[in-house]
C-alpha cells in the first residue's frame, strides 16, 4: 500500500493561514493523482497531525509519510513534531511514520520569493528586506541571512533579513540599516508560506518605516511550492524502501 502523505503546517489563529494550507494541499492532490494526501496542523488549527495519523492507523495504514510545511528546521521541526509522532506510534503498534525534510530554502521556493518582487515599483535607492518568522535557533535564522546575502549579490541593491519574532533584526532595525546604506524605499520579500498574524506584523512595521513600501505576498499559492512538497514525499518514500530492502 502506498503510504499516505500527511502535510503538517504550524497552524494559526488567523483562518487565512489554514485556508491557504488547504488550498496548497489541494494542488498537491492534483499533482499526485491517486495518492492519499491529508492536511494537518501542529497546533491552533484543525485537524491536528496526531488525529490524522491515528485515523490513518485505524483505517488500516501501517506506514505514513509526514511532510512538514516549514521553511526552517527549528523547534517545531526538531522537537514538537517528533514528540507528537512518538506519542502516536507509542499508542499504535506497528505503525511506521517517516518524516521528510522540511521544505526549507529549496531553490524553487527561493525562486518563488524572488519572482514575487517582479511587480515591485522600479525606484531608485531601493532596499530589500527578506522577512521571516524568526527563531531561537541560530541556524534557522542563518538560512534567512544567507538568502539576504545571495539576493544582494543577485539584485545589486542593499538587502537585509528581518524577523517577526524571537530574534533581531526586526523590521525597524533592518530598515534603519538599509537607510544607512543609502536606501530610501523599501521592498519587503516574504519568507512565509501563508498569510497570518506575523506577516501582518511585518507589513505594519514596514509601512511605518516607509508608507509606500512594497509588501510581497506569501509563497504557498504558487504551484512550485506543491512541487517541493511532492519531492519531499518522494525522497521520504525512497528512504522507507531502503530501510525495508
Amino acid at each position: 500500500m502506498t503510504p499516505p502523505l500527511v502535510a503538517v503546517a504550524h497552524g494559526s489563529r488567523d483562518p487565512r493561514s489554514a485556508a491557504t494550507v488547504r488550498a496548497l494541499v489541494d494542488v498537491v492532490r492534483a499533482q499526485a493523482p491517486g495518492l492519499s494526501v491529508h492536511e494537518s496542523f501542529l497546533d491552533l488549527s484543525e485537524p491536528r497531525v496526531t488525529d490524522v495519523l491515528r485515523r490513518l492507523y485505524a483505517d488500516g495504514h501501517r506506514t505514513a509519510v509526514v511532510v512538514p510545511l516549514l521553511l526552517g528546521s527549528a523547534f517545531h521541526a526538531r522537537v514538537d513534531l517528533p514528540a507528537l509522532i512518538d506519542e502516536v506510534t507509542g499508542d499504535c503498534p506497528g505503525f511506521r511514520v517517516q518524516v521528510s525534510d522540511v521544505l526549507g530554502a529549496d531553490p524553487a521556493l527561493e525562486a518563488v520569493a524572488l519572482d514575487r518582487l517582479a511587480s515591485a515599483p522600479h525606484r531608485r535607492d531601493t532596499g530589500v528586506i527578506v522577512s521571516a518568522v524568526g527563531s531561537s535557533n541560530a541556524s534557522a535564522n542563518a538560512v534567512v541571512a544567507s538568502l539576504a546575502s545571495r539576493w544582494e549579490e543577485r539584485l545589486g541593491v542593499p538587502v537585509s533579513e528581518a524577523f517577526a519574532s524571537a530574534t533581531q533584526p526586526d523590521i525597524p532595525a533592518a530598515a534603519a540599516a538599509l537607510r544607512s546604506r543609502g536606501a530610501r524605499h523599501l521592498v519587503v520579500a516574504s519568507w512565509f508560506l501563508a498569510p497570518g498574524l506575523l506577516p501582518d506584523r511585518i507589513a505594519t512595521q514596514a509601512r511605518e518605516a516607509d508608507p509606500k513600501a512594497f509588501i510581497a505576498k506569501p509563497l504557498a499559492d504558487d504551484p512550485r511550492v506543491a512541487d517541493v512538497v511532492v519531492s519531499r514525499y518522494a525522497s521520504a518514500v525512497s528512504g522507507l524502501l531502503r530501510q525495508y530492502a
